[in-house]
């Protein structure tokens, strides 16, 4: 019984504050309630009352700062009662150590308890218990569940799922056979813990189809864990399977996991009908089922059905902001994407990760990398490892080294600790950027593991520099380590095979392939090709036994243009037509060796049916970094701030390559025009502005950087490498294809591009 001061039930007028619905906002009215009208009236002993009702919400900070206010009122009895009050107290104070994982705190009471001789209590035990099995420390709490001399089904429940959460199967199944009465809490325990483990079956068959009484929790622990491990159609038969039986209604934790599950399987017309159903069930949707259902549309492509119930949404969590403004980005809808990130009232990372991704997806890496910048600068909210996963990807794109540099800093002093998935990004973006040495210092110094996809990186950085000797270096190392090679790996030597000519061992590796896959096929026939036996890569393609894509095609049509093989380069050039209709390089390609043929009829020709299809050549432009900005040139630019010192330092440059014999290349010119027109034309191509910007803004010496997203021509290929001679600096070019370094006269790809 309790003492005197500590009533069985609350006043009239405080029970009616304390009744359900409780919220933190009611539990402080009550908390004042009692300070302004009975400070010293005895009613003020509810205090303990009001500590045990905060410990029903999710607040436990407020449930000590009662605690302590109790204290400071004196309500606590006299030394000489200590035991008429802690009985009240411990539970919901060792409930509170628990939510705010405060192991010192929860030992310190479970000391308390026993000093003051309460730890017999059941009601003791049990909060200790839930304290250790929460707190996750399972040897106190399988030590406390064992010197219990009366267990209830909760003090089982509690262990179980303590087991379950660490995925202990073994344990846990013990305890679930040694109950002496098992409830529903505890049949949905093991098959939570079953499902957690990916053994749907025995969670299925086990427990789930054996369950005596199943309730709308143990349904929803099943869908869960078909949802959560992929299984979306089981997920999908079983709520049928659900709605059929009428067991029990579904609620609106079902209806988030059901449309979840429902969004990964894409399906529109599956989408419709779980809306109708639940808009037949009679559950009225939360904000959270809301929210999965915007996301559902999002993930079909219905993106007006999804805006139409994201607006119609009284209440708006930053989930639901986020789901919409993902929809958009996905879809490539980066407009509306901007206009609903703008409007949001508080941006979590989660938004600005949703944003910056959708911009990096999207080909828009440049304004991918400056949102990033109004995040940590203007914003000040802190990056996390998925932010920087897309930025990471946006430096690589844009080869922009400065800016990686200043990325990887932001990594350390932000304290970001970086997955496996991270550091396989930052070797892609090292390798991108052009420095492999950075790259390699990632991969050999930093990653405290490696997996397969580290492996590939690293080789596939080698293959795009050129490095063929140290991607086959790379690859042995990795078999003595024990690391499986991939298909994508075998790409990644064969690459760099062909593009440092190692012809022999390309073909050795080839034969090694169990079962090689066409993109294997179409790295040989780019390795062939490259050194001139166009025969054999036809022959190869002939023999190949299955279908030939248009990666394979490519790699020959390519290597038709570099030997001027017109009759094969015109076969392959309609199978790639057949293939690629739409595709504008492969009718460049061909002009390209009928222009350098001077057979203008035909580039004519290939013209007219470019314009008839409605295809238009990709507009070539090439990009420098400097301090932290990307400046972009086209061909014949006009745009640019710096544009006539831009075209002087060209002008005067293009001079001295003259007087030190350079002859343009004006074969890839597809028109028949004068020859001064001709050299004009190629003149100021967009990697050449990009060199002579970088010869005004970088200081001598420094490297140029310069990376373009179309194939270098064969002019510009000849004028940088003597421009590397004459302006005595390293010029590194990155073109959609590989990388060319630049270096006295001379260029890493050895012509061979």
């Amino acid at each position: 019984m309790p003492p005197p001061f500590i009533q069985s039930k609350p006043p009239t007028s405080l029970s009616l504050l304390l009744n359900p619905p409780l919220s933190l906002s009611s539990l402080k009215q009550t908390h004042a309630h009692l300070l302004r009208y009975s400070p010293h009236d005895p009613t003020t002993s509810w205090l303990p009352h009001l500590l045990s009702s905060s410990a029903q919400l999710p607040h436990p900070t407020y449930t000590f700062s009662l605690y302590a206010h109790l204290l400071s009122f004196s309500l606590c009895p006299p030394r000489s009662h200590p035991l008429s009050v802690y009985p009240f107290l411990l539970p919901p104070l060792l409930k509170s150590a628990s939510l705010l994982f405060l192991p010192i705190l929860g030992a310190s009471l479970h000391a308390l308890a026993l000093r003051l001789g309460l730890f017999a209590k059941p009601n003791i035990q049990n909060s200790i218990l839930n304290l250790y099995s929460n707190l996750l420390f399972l040897g106190c709490a399988r030590q406390v569940f064992d010197e219990m001399h009366q267990r209830t089904p909760p003090d089982w429940n509690s262990m179980i799922s303590a087991y379950a959460r660490v995925q202990d199967l073994k344990n846990a199944q013990k305890l679930f056979d040694s109950m002496p009465e098992r409830t529903a809490v505890s049949w949905t325990a093991m098959l939570s813990a079953y499902a957690k483990c990916g053994q749907l079956s025995l969670a299925r068959d086990r427990f789930f189809d054996k369950m005596p009484n199943r309730t709308v929790v143990s349904w929803n622990a099943m869908l869960s864990g078909y949802a959560q491990k992929g299984f979306v159609n089981e997920a999908i038969e079983l709520f049928r399977d659900m709605v059929m039986r009428r067991e029990v209604p579904p609620n609106e934790t079902t209806l988030a996991t059901v449309v979840s599950a429902c969004s990964k399987h894409g399906d529109p017309e599956l989408a419709e009908w779980i809306i109708g159903f639940v808009d037949q069930c009679g559950v009225k949707p939360n904000c959270f089922v809301k929210t999965a259902m915007v996301d559902m549309y999002c993930k079909c492509g219905s993106l007006e059905k999804a805006r139409e119930l994201f607006d119609a949404m009284t209440h708006k969590n930053s989930f639901s902001w986020n789901a919409m403004i993902s929809g958009y980005s996905r879809n490539g809808n980066l407009c509306s994407a901007r206009e609903l990130f703008d409007k949001m009232p508080n941006r979590t990372v989660v938004s600005w990760n949703s944003m910056i991704a959708g911009y990096a997806q999207n080909g828009l890496w440049s304004l991918a990398i400056e949102l990033f910048k109004e995040m940590v600068e203007r914003a000040r909210v802190g990056p996390d490892e998925v932010t920087m996963v897309s930025v990471i990807s946006a430096c690589g794109h844009l080869g922009a080294l400065d800016l990686a540099n200043w990325v990887r800093e932001t990594i350390g002093t932000s304290k970001i600790r970086l997955s496996l998935k991270g550091y396989n990004s930052m070797i892609h973006m090292y390798s991108k950027c052009g420095s492999m040495e950075e790259a390699c210092r990632v991969f050999f110094d930093e990653m405290p593991e490696r997996d397969v996809v580290s492996y590939n990186a690293l080789i596939a950085g080698f293959a795009q520099h050129g490095h063929g000797t140290e991607a086959l270096e790379l690859f042995h190392v990795m078999n003595e380590r024990g690391i499986e090679p991939d298909s994508v790996t075998y790409i990644g030597v064969l690459t760099a095979c062909s593009h440092a000519g190692l012809v022999q061992e390309g073909c050795s590796l080839f034969q090694s392939i169990g079962e090689p896959s066409v993109d294997h096929y179409a790295c040989m026939v780019d390795l062939l090709g490259r050194v001139g036996r166009l025969r054999d890569a036809e022959t190869l393609i002939k023999k190949m036994p299955v279908n030939a894509h248009a990666g394979v095609y490519g790699a020959l049509l390519n290597a038709c243009r570099m030997h001027r093989d017109i009759e094969i380069g015109e076969k392959v050039a309609a199978e790639l037509f057949r293939l690629e209709p739409d595709n504008p390089g492969n009718y460049v390609l061909l002009s390209n060796m009928y222009a350098a043929a001077r057979r203008w009829e035909d580039v004519e020709r290939v013209r007219t049916m470019m314009r008839a299809k409605g295809i238009r050549k990709t507009q070539a432009c090439s990009w420098v970094e400097f301090r932290g900005k990307i400046h972009q040139f086209i061909a014949g630019d006009c745009s640019h701030p710096e544009l006539k010192e831009i075209y002087k330092v060209l002008e005067e440059l293009m001079m001295e390559l003259r007087r030190r014999g350079y002859v343009p290349d004006k074969s890839s010119v597809l028109r028949d025009v004068e020859e001064e027109e001709k050299e004009e034309l190629v003149g100021t191509h967009s990697e050449k502005l990009a060199i002579a910007f970088g010869l005004i803004a970088l200081e001598a010496g420094v490297p140029i950087r310069v990376m373009k997203n179309l194939r270098v021509c064969g002019d510009c290929h000849g004028a940088i490498k003597l421009m590397s001679k004459v302006v005595g600096r390293e010029i590194l070019v990155r073109d959609n294809n590989r990388f060319h370094l630049f270096k006295d006269g001379h260029c890493s790809c050895k012509d061979y591009w």
